[in-house]
């Protein structure tokens, strides 16, 4: 088994919504993630999916893109992002998943190679800036989220690596000290994917190694719409 990340497939959700508002690169961007998909990913294989799946804005008119994602290789494992306003709930999402594909939202998959814990995650402060209310409670429910994920992830593992899906990025290049990462640090956390970050944004993410952990930023046009292999090896 391979393990291999790709975010932000943003698929149509019964619209055409164009994406090269992002640059150029994002023509008939979900056919080059198709593309890259077969050639690089086998049936044993499994690829997470942080976030911004789909475009839908109704938990039915999701269900055609995840048939499609379904029905390519490997297994897929999804979490939730700020532009998937057609993921209600996790039993309702979990209800209409085709088979192969699984959703986590502060749960536990356990692909045994490693086991994956994710949540979506949420903007923090930047220095000098201020928060919303609203955006501080948001924030903090992500994090007790977080914390619930990674107690089950420690306690399914026993010993194998822990990877963890986040939509929003848990750190930045010029901002690695974050209340996530704090979080992260204190279990035995091997890899963090994230995505969310576009065009010029993408520079602005940590990419590297920060207090022992991997961190990867796999929005689609950040590995050029290819899944991004996670290596599972030690540091």
């Amino acid at each position: 088994m391979k393990l291999y990340a790709i975010g932000d497939l943003h698929m149509p959700g019964g619209d055409d919504k164009p994406m090269d508002v992002f640059g150029e690169n994002w023509t008939d961007h979900v056919a080059q993630i198709f593309t890259h998909w077969r050639e690089r990913v086998g049936e044993e294989d499994v690829v997470l999916i942080p976030g911004d799946v789909t475009w839908a804005m109704q938990l039915r008119d999701a269900v055609p893109d995840l048939q499609a994602i379904s029905d390519l290789p490997g297994r897929k494992i999804l979490c939730k992002g700020n532009h998937d306003y057609w993921w209600s709930t996790l039993s309702k999402v979990r209800a209409v998943l085709p088979e192969g594909m699984e959703a986590l939202q502060h749960t536990v998959a356990d692909l045994g190679a490693a086991v994956v814990t994710g949540t979506r995650g949420w903007s923090f402060p930047q220095p000098g800036e201020q928060q919303t209310e609203e955006d501080e409670r948001i924030l903090q429910r992500e994090l007790i989220r977080l914390e619930i994920g990674l107690q089950a992830a420690v306690r399914t593992a026993l010993g194998r690596p822990i990877v963890v899906m986040l939509h929003y990025p848990p750190l930045y290049d010029q901002q690695r000290d974050t209340v996530f990462t704090r979080l992260l640090a204190q279990y035995p956390v091997h890899t963090v994917v994230y995505g969310h970050l576009h065009g010029q944004a993408i520079h602005a993410g940590f990419r590297g190694v920060h207090e022992g952990i991997r961190y990867m930023l796999v929005s689609s046009d950040s590995p050029k719409f290819i899944p991004a292999e996670v290596p599972l090896d030690a540091e």
